[in-house]
């Protein structure tokens, strides 16, 4: 019986020793803790003093001491923003796969080198930015195999080289791709990706032709290889696709001679020509050139005229302008009515209406009275041209600089409508509004004559210059704008309320910064006055989504325009919106709403204005992320109401002058929420600004009075 016992025993004993001897030598995985795997990172980096707050007594997601740098979703982290940090040193990506809700890697700009880690392993990535680095070498071409998920890529900045991967070709959800500022060479992939909408290549060594499927985007995504080619950088391809030589002839100086030959062969006393003739055949162009030109200002000085009777009768196939109004002087002013002016401005020689041309009628005498003879005898330039028409800056004999936008799209109404539209028109007076000073009515086109202010337009101080002016325009000044937007766009809203369309096309370049960057909105209120067919391509409001996709106009059609305008201002991107073919610039909307849902907002502001150091601002900034996505959401019904969206702005402006940061982003939506006929400014301090309704003047804003329209 003993014996039995021993032998029934021994498979259970044997069964302990197998199992002891298996797991001794061949351990099971071990799955670290979010925590255990962070602070397994941490340890890769030779310099994680930013990080002094992953400690390992506290969880990683704590809503009362959550790790610096985490983006936390349900107590789980779904994405690292570990920028600007000063990090160096190795990235232990094996500890990053224990983050199993991990979707967003941020390491932009810190100090790391080497070649490009192994994020490849993490499939279930969204975006990966390794901007501002310096990672080098080559990537191989099946890095991003696997990487089926992945929707964003920014390596710019960085030493990279080789090859663009050819796996990059097969991420169908890839939207933006960031490869600038290396040293990638060869030729640039066909990516036939539809859902590509941000895309940079420029200044590395790339050569050959631009494929059809990224021709969408703009010339700047491509500059900087001197080898590339195509009728988009505006050089050929030669048969094999690469870009093609240059003239064989070429001109060489020898002495006082130049030797224009053929490079393959030598040069012969027949290719010659003396230097001294060719001097002297210049030398004659040139004076003839000057000749005729001071003849031209000549003419034009003695006769002083301005052809606008010949701008009204010649055909234009030019489309409108946009519109750059100056700073006009301080003056008090009270509404006037309609009156028909064909005479000079008081003191002037009292000329008659000029035949064929019509009366000019004044509906705002801020500037006092003047006609049409005034306009003639004006010096005038084409300022451009835009969805109205032309526009064009007349300064009169009196140095009363104004702005006469040419119209052909005006022609809906038949006269008497017109004047009625106009006149509702002129009724408005607002500071950030500006009222135009007169128009003139011609059955197949119309003039409208505004103030000129110098300054110009938010669209171009955004991105065209590049001088004081613009780098005057920090956030103070940005937020200031959106502000006096905000207030302006209130105002039209409730005195042209029963319009569809009250304003119908804000954008930046018809919103003008006074002297202290103080917005005036222009070109609001024409929808009525604009043919239909004609209003798709005119007017901005027609871009919504619901406007193209079902011609559904309403006052939610501004609410979407009000949102891509604060978009721009905060990213400092153009946006493709703007373009009627939709190639070129950034689809900010999309750009904005894909971020935030990775919550990685600061990552898409200007930086101009993202360097602040100062926190309340940067929680602006993101609140007003937030805004502007409520305003643009495609559906009408989800997308906030123009007062709902004014109240949220006008609460940062609030707990801004009292230094909160404790402000709402997206509370629920309150239709029906008014005062819209209070105006409420800001002093670049803080304090309450005074104004009267009633007037556009630039002067101090003290002496102006609290009031209602």
């Amino acid at each position: 019986m003993a014996l039995a016992g021993v032998i029934t025993l021994q498979p259970n004993l044997l069964f302990i020793f197998i199992t002891t001897m298996c797991f001794n030598n061949f351990p099971m995985t071990y799955s670290m803790s979010e925590a255990e795997a962070l602070l397994s990172l941490k340890e890769s980096f030779s310099n994680a003093e930013a990080l002094d707050n992953w400690v390992a007594d506290s969880p990683p997601c704590s809503e009362d001491d959550q790790w610096v740098g985490l983006v936390c979703n349900n107590g789980q982290v779904t994405g690292l923003r570990l920028g600007d940090m000063g990090l160096q040193g190795k990235i232990h990506v094996d500890a990053l796969l224990e983050l199993k809700s991990l979707r967003t890697i941020s390491l932009v700009r810190n100090s790391f080198n080497g070649s490009i880690p192994e994020l490849s392993k993490i499939g279930f990535l969204k975006a990966i930015y390794l901007s501002g680095n310096k990672f080098s070498g080559k990537i191989r071409e099946d890095y991003f195999q696997e990487m089926r998920s992945l929707k964003k890529l920014w390596l710019d900045d960085n030493e990279f080289t080789g090859h663009i991967p050819s796996s990059l070709s097969k991420m169908p959800q890839l939207m933006e791709l960031h490869l600038e500022n290396n040293q990638f060479n060869g030729t640039i992939l066909d990516l036939g990706n539809p859902a590509l909408v941000d895309f940079n290549v420029s200044n590395n060594k790339l050569e050959g032709g631009v494929p059809a499927s990224l021709l969408k985007f703009n010339e700047s995504s491509f500059e900087g290889n001197s080898g590339l080619c195509g009728e988009k950088l505006g050089t050929k391809c030669d048969e094999n696709g690469k870009k093609e030589a240059p003239s064989p002839f070429h001109a060489k100086e020898n002495g006082d001679t130049i030797i224009i030959h053929n490079g393959n062969a030598p040069p012969t006393d027949k290719g010659k020509i003396r230097a001294a003739q060719i001097a002297g055949i210049v030398a004659a162009c040139v004076v003839v050139l000057l000749i005729v030109a001071l003849l031209f200002v000549r003419s034009k000085k003695k006769k002083g005229d301005v052809d606008f009777d010949g701008i009204i009768g010649r055909e234009n196939n030019e489309e409108a302008v946009e519109v750059q109004v100056a700073a006009p002087v301080k003056r008090e002013v009270s509404a006037e009515p309609i009156r028909k002016s064909t005479s000079s401005r008081k003191g002037g020689s009292g000329h008659h209406s000029v035949k064929g041309v019509g009366e000019l009628v004044m509906i705002n005498e801020e500037k006092g009275a003047f006609g049409l003879p005034d306009l003639m005898k004006a010096a005038a330039e084409v300022l451009g041209n835009g969805a109205f028409g032309s526009s064009y800056k007349a300064v009169m004999t009196n140095g009363l600089a104004v702005v006469v936008k040419r119209t052909r799209e005006m022609n809906a109404l038949e006269k008497d409508g017109f004047d009625a539209e106009m006149k509702k028109i002129s009724n408005l007076k607002h500071w950030n509004v500006l009222t135009p000073l007169a128009y003139h009515y011609r059955k197949d086109e119309k003039l409208v004559i505004s103030e000129y202010v110098p300054r110009g337009s938010l669209l171009f101080l955004l991105h065209g210059d590049r001088g004081p002016s613009h780098a005057e325009l920090d956030w103070p000044a940005r937020l200031k704008i959106v502000k006096g937007i905000a207030d302006g766009m209130r105002y039209l809203h409730t005195e042209l309320a029963s319009s569809d369309l009250p304003h119908g096309n804000l954008k930046s370049s018809n919103v003008l910064l006074g002297p202290e960057y103080e917005p005036l909105i222009v070109d609001y209120g024409f929808s009525h006055l604009i043919n239909p067919a004609s209003a798709t391509q005119a007017l901005f409001a027609y871009k919504a989504p619901e406007a193209i996709s079902q011609g559904q106009i309403s006052h939610k059609c501004d609410v979407y325009c009000l949102g891509v305008v604060i978009l721009e201002i905060l990213t400092g991107k153009f946006p493709s919106q703007y373009l009627s073919n939709g190639k070129g610039g950034t689809d900010v909307v999309q750009w904005v709403a894909s971020a935030i849902s990775e919550r990685r907002e600061l990552e898409l502001l200007d930086p101009e204005i993202a360097t602040s150091k100062n926190n309340n601002s940067q929680v602006q900034m993101e609140q007003l992320l937030h805004i502007a996505a409520a305003c643009t959401a495609s559906n009408p019904h989800q997308r906030l109401q123009m007062s709902e969206a004014i109240r949220r702005i006008e609460d940062i402006i609030n707990e801004s002058c009292k230094g909160s940061r404790t402000i709402e982003i997206l509370p629920s939506l309150r239709d029906g929420y008014a005062d819209s006929h209070y105006v409420l400014g800001t002093h670049e301090h803080g304090g309450q600004s005074k104004r009267r309704h009633g007037s556009n003047s630039f002067g101090s804003r003290d002496n102006f009075e609290y009031g209602m329209s």
